[in-house]
């Protein structure tokens, strides 16, 4: 009989469609109940747990910390009922400022590293809620949102916090439910609420929606902890249009010169969620299997102030090609994936970054009014409770009658409410009013606070009867925390040369290019240096090292090329926005970053052109007086390798190279202060590879410091070592042939110094002398004395006994026509 009862108990069922039912009641778990999180809050059932049992533990952040155990514990046993090592890695991950953008969580002790090592156990660590969590959290006790019973129903959770700012963008969030994955990328808080005012603007000024454009502008794009740089724009538009997009991600890389001629690259910035230790192990072993050669040493030199991977070189090395190939190799560039899933109403939906502003507007509209409903009825019961309080106080001598002859206080309160028609909690808190409620001053305080809550009330309703003075409150407190919290972005978003053109996005205009002798560059607004007298002392130019001087200094505009031609006669080719913009007592940015120089190798000569034209040339100048022409249009093609543009003899360099027409007529003078004059037709056409014809001969130790065409000017500026120069008529230089000794042009001295800068000036012009230790300054040409050929001149320029002066910049300040400006500079 009893075998029969059990046979009964047991129900046949398809094994196919147990499986389907049992999947996806576990799949709609996992989606709705673990893995995605909630477009109004941000987060995760685990995480908002966390947060909304430790606020209920108390723990702001002006409390003492909290044994993580006891916070893991707490949010396990009334809330979460998973493992305690899924909870605590949730709540060590908002508390890691490598993984969020703005932690959650305030951790005291081991949490872990970028290096991937994990959080010391639970029981050594301690927490509490930070500040930007209070603001998730803010006003949740006023009713704000719904509650759900918990997994025994033996307590109430929240649905969702009520989250004063947009946590889903801002923290961002990943996770893989069943079929379907999330990873939204953290912003930054300044440009998330900025977006959600523009929003909110619209809809008050304009009564508008918001184009997706408008936001697009606003939020930039990704801010990560960890920094680094975001490559190209295209693929962070695509993900804020559709929901979804892959962006390239890059880490912060410099290259330092060191001794011996060698130089490092140094990493200050990962990409996100990369592995520092692994991406160390990963270069060792490239370097093990010869993938990459080049590397002789590497290390970690990171610590409290900041993270430092230090790769060494090869003296023979060309750093940027190294760095390309850890770019392609390793994950210092890597692919960032958003998906922009969440759970809207309990569904799982992929939003574009419009819906996700406006689904958290929507969550914002619906916290404000059920706080300002629940502010309204407890500012309207206590108002009530004023009123029964002022009434009796008129009548307080009846009041006391009743109560004193009453039997009771339940009584005493039916025989109030009888007589004077309070309510019963009104009469309940005249039974419990104390006698020093009866003073003038008590009842002068009743008045106020009742007058202060009809305001209130006025206040309130107002709120709740127009929308857009509900959408203001929802603009004031969200502004508030952007004041509270913002902090400038991490991540910098620069453009992927496959993507576009950059070109396109920069405005042209002129700037001043600077370079040091050392190499390093730098791009500066015009209006950085002002005009001064004859003689002064200068302004501080740029922050240089001691051994370090300004050695160029010419004008151009951020749209043309600039051509880099280096002693051993090879060319690079940059266009001027490249150049990083920097401040004028700034050192600039090492040229090594922006060209792949190999060592031994430096900048000699840099020329800006706008385009490439079949009757221009480049006419080049070295110091043995070798003089070289040459068409600009076998250098159209320069890879960033550079290319070979004169071949040079055995200690010859090339000096200078200038942009000509093929009708000009030279100028080479000498540090000796010696200079020929002859026409640009005397020197013939020659192949790029060429080593080109002598343009002077030189008497021994001399050599050539600066090659200028008589089109630039109508004098000669010629200046020494030591500050003393002058102008001489170019009247005074006869043309004769190329290859001759030339004439006398300088008189040198011991109080002048060898000649260290020539150039061909007009009237009008000014000039720029610059000091080996980065002092520039700034000379009307009118204000130089004109002197004979065979002189030194006066002094431009007040120097100390040891500083010297390192070059000489011609400047034009009437510059409207900037093709003009090239052609004579």
């Amino acid at each position: 009989m009893e075998q029969n009862n059990s046979i009964d108990k047991i129900i046949s069922v398809n094994i196919q469609d147990e499986m389907k039912k049992s999947y996806i009641d576990y799949a709609m778990s996992v989606i709705a109940s673990r893995a995605l999180p909630d477009v109004r809050d941000g987060l995760k059932p685990v995480q908002r747990r966390i947060l909304y049992s430790m606020s209920e533990l108390n723990l702001t952040p002006d409390k003492p910390f909290r044994k993580s155990a006891r916070i893991v514990g707490d949010t396990m046993g009334k809330y979460h009922p998973h493992g305690d090592s899924s909870i605590y890695e949730a709540m060590v991950r908002m508390a890691q400022d490598f993984s969020t953008r703005y932690q959650l969580v305030k951790g005291h002790g081991n949490f872990g590293s970028v290096d991937g090592d994990s959080a010391a156990a639970m029981r050594y660590t301690e927490a509490k809620l930070s500040k930007i969590a209070m603001d998730l959290l803010s006003d949740i006790q006023k009713n704000t949102v719904d509650y759900r019973p918990n997994f025994d129903e033996s307590l109430k959770e929240p649905v969702a916090l009520p989250a004063r700012f947009p946590n889903l963008l801002v923290n961002g969030v990943s996770g893989i439910a069943v079929g379907m994955a999330t990873s939204i990328p953290p912003h930054n808080l300044n440009e998330v609420i900025d977006g959600v005012v523009k929003v909110i603007d619209n809809n008050i000024l304009e009564n508008r929606e918001t184009d997706i454009d408008e936001l697009i502008e606003i939020i930039k794009g990704p801010d990560f902890p960890t920094g680094a740089k975001i490559l190209g724009r295209a693929g962070l538009e695509e993900a804020y249009r559709t929901g979804k997009g892959r962006v390239k991600v890059r880490a912060v890389v410099d290259i330092e010169p060191m001794g011996n001629n060698k130089q490092r690259i140094i990493v200050t910035e990962l990409p996100y969620q990369v592995n520092k230790a692994r991406l160390i192990e990963k270069i060792a072993d490239l370097v093990k299997d010869k993938k990459i050669e080049g590397i002789t040493d590497l290390r970690d030199e990171s610590d409290r102030n900041g993270m430092r991977i230090v790769i060494e070189l090869k003296r023979d090395a060309n750093p940027n090609v190294i760095v390309n190939q850890l770019y392609k190799h390793t994950q210092l560039q890597d692919t960032f994936s958003i998906n922009m899933l969440a759970l809207v109403k309990n569904e799982p939906k992929v939003l574009n970054l419009k819906e996700i502003l406006i689904n958290y507007i929507e969550h914002q509209k619906d916290v404000v009014t059920r706080r300002t409903q629940y502010d309204l009825k407890k500012a309207e019961d206590r108002a009530h409770i004023l009123e029964g309080l002022l009434k009796a106080l008129d009548s307080i001598d009846e009041v006391i009658k009743i109560i004193r002859g009453s039997s009771s206080t339940a009584n005493a309160k039916e025989n109030l409410i009888e007589r004077f028609q309070f309510t019963e909690a009104q009469a309940q808190a005249i039974v419990d009013m104390r006698l020093r409620s009866l003073t003038g001053l008590e009842r002068e305080k009743i008045e106020g606070e009742y007058r202060e809550l009809e305001e209130l009330i006025k206040e309130l309703k107002a709120i709740l009867n127009d929308e857009k003075r509900l959408y203001e409150v929802i603009r004031e407190e969200i502004l508030i925390v952007k004041a509270k919290h913002g902090d400038p972005r991490r991540t910098e978003i620069t453009y992927d040369d496959s993507e576009i053109r950059i070109e396109d996005l920069i405005k042209e205009e002129s700037t001043i290019i600077t370079m040091t002798n050392l190499g390093y560059i730098k791009r500066l607004p015009m209006n950085t240096y002002k005009s001064q007298n004859r003689g002064g002392k200068g302004i501080k130019g740029m922050q240089t090292r001691e051994e370090d001087f300004v050695e160029e200094l010419f004008i151009t505009t951020t749209h043309h090329y600039i051509l880099f031609f280096t002693n051993k006669g090879k060319v690079y080719r940059l266009k001027a926005y490249e150049i990083p913009e920097s401040s004028r007592t700034s050192r600039g940015t090492a040229i090594v970053n922006l060209l792949q120089i190999e060592a031994g190798e430096h900048i000699t000569a840099v020329i800006p052109i706008k385009d490439y034209e079949e009757d221009k040339f480049l006419l080049m100048a070295t110091k043995k007086g070798i003089i070289k022409k040459t068409n600009i249009m076998e250098y159209v093609n320069i890879r960033t390798s550079g290319l070979q543009a004169i071949g040079l003899k055995e200690e010859d360099e090339l000096i200078q190279v200038k942009f000509t027409d093929n009708n000009q007529e030279i100028f080479l003078v000498t540090k000796l202060g010696q200079c020929i004059r002859f026409k640009e037709k005397d020197v013939r056409t020659t192949g790029r590879t060429s080593m080109g014809v002598r343009g002077m001969n030189l008497n021994n130790e001399d050599e050539v410091v600066s090659m200028q065409l008589a089109s630039q000017g109508s004098h000669l500026l010629i200046v020494s070592e030591k500050g003393i120069g002058k102008r001489t008529p170019i009247e005074e230089f006869a043309v004769q042939r190329r290859g001759g000794k030339g004439v006398k042009c300088y008189k040198i001295t011991s109080k002048t110094g060898n000649v260290i800068g020539v150039k061909a000036i007009g009237e009008e012009d000014e000039v720029m002398i610059i000091t080996i230790g980065g002092i520039v300054i700034r000379l009307r040409v009118k204000e130089i004395s004109i002197f004979k050929r065979v002189t030194s001149g006066v002094k431009l320029i007040n120097v100390e006994e040891d500083i010297r002066i390192a070059s000489i910049a011609k400047v034009r300040e009437d510059m409207i026509k900037i093709e003009e400006m090239l052609e004579k500079e």
